[in-house]
């Protein structure tokens, strides 16, 4: 086969599932710009015919602006995602570089936690958040995000393939661990850091089922909370409305990944993710 006919022969497949995979994204720009009648038409209309631009107006700046809830997610995530960088380098470096006794059984107790449900942990969040005062606010969402077992397992994989003759020229020129630490291995994971600071971000401005647990007043709601506030005259959501704040929220997601993709990619080729 030569590299013309390979080409079509890989390129058309892709094609293929790109456009499937970008349909429902099309179906959203779409139905934001349609009238709520025209949302259920079948069948569907791609091209709304009028453009209906008020929606976009209305969730932007209307009674139900999605402006605060916006904020408020970009505050919680903004925070998650330093909070787990911060721990899971701390913890993955320990866990690769420093020997202590137990180590490597306390590291697979901690991994072990990762197949718990996180739907049975909201429960006791619920009421430990509440005893501490910290229930319907937005602490109660950054806090245990600030912790994951993913984000040290990745740190610590990486800390591990680094080579251990870094940290022994720097302790024979003095360097104390938490030198080595900052000045050596630090620097050399940032692609890492990169790839778990999207991938905490996305799930943290995603998450949905924590705010609707631990969160209970409109002005403390998130992005996804919010979006439930858009209905029509009969109380039923409204799909134009709905889909055009759904426009607004995956705006940070995408402009998050497309300046970090090279690194999120250098990334997963480091810890041996595919």
């Amino acid at each position: 086969m030569t590299n013309k006919a390979a080409k079509w022969y890989w390129g058309i497949p892709l094609w293929i599932l790109a456009i499937a995979f970008l349909a429902p994204f099309a179906w959203m720009l779409s139905t934001a710009l349609k009238q709520d009648v025209d949302a259920y038409r079948i069948p569907m209309q791609w091209i709304p015919d009028p453009v209906q631009w008020d929606n976009l107006k209305t969730v932007l700046t209307g009674e139900t602006s999605v402006l605060p809830a916006f904020g408020r997610s970009v505050f919680v995530a903004v925070l998650r995602v330093a909070g787990e960088l911060f721990t899971a380098t701390m913890a993955g470096y320990a866990f690769a570089r420093i020997s202590f006794k137990g180590r490597d059984k306390l590291f697979l107790l901690y991994l072990a936690t990762a197949i718990i449900p996180a739907q049975l942990l909201l429960v006791p969040r619920f009421i430990y958040f509440q005893k501490l005062g910290l229930y319907d606010t937005l602490w109660a969402l950054i806090l245990p995000g600030m912790f994951t077992v993913l984000g040290t397992f990745l740190m610590r994989q990486f800390f591990v393939s680094q080579p251990a003759e870094f940290a022994e020229a720097a302790r024979m020129d003095g360097a104390n661990e938490w030198q080595i630490f900052s000045r050596i291995y630090l620097p050399l994971a940032s692609p890492v850091m990169s790839a778990l600071g999207i991938l905490a971000f996305v799930w943290s401005w995603n998450d949905y089922e924590t705010p609707l647990v631990l969160i209970s007043s409109p002005e403390n709601y998130t992005l996804p909370l919010s979006l439930t506030n858009f209905v029509d005259e009969q109380g039923q959501i409204a799909p134009g409305l709905t889909m055009a704040a759904s426009v607004v929220s995956i705006v940070p997601v995408l402009l998050v990944f497309v300046i970090l993709q090279r690194r999120f990619i250098a990334a997963m080729t480091h810890t041996g993710i595919k």
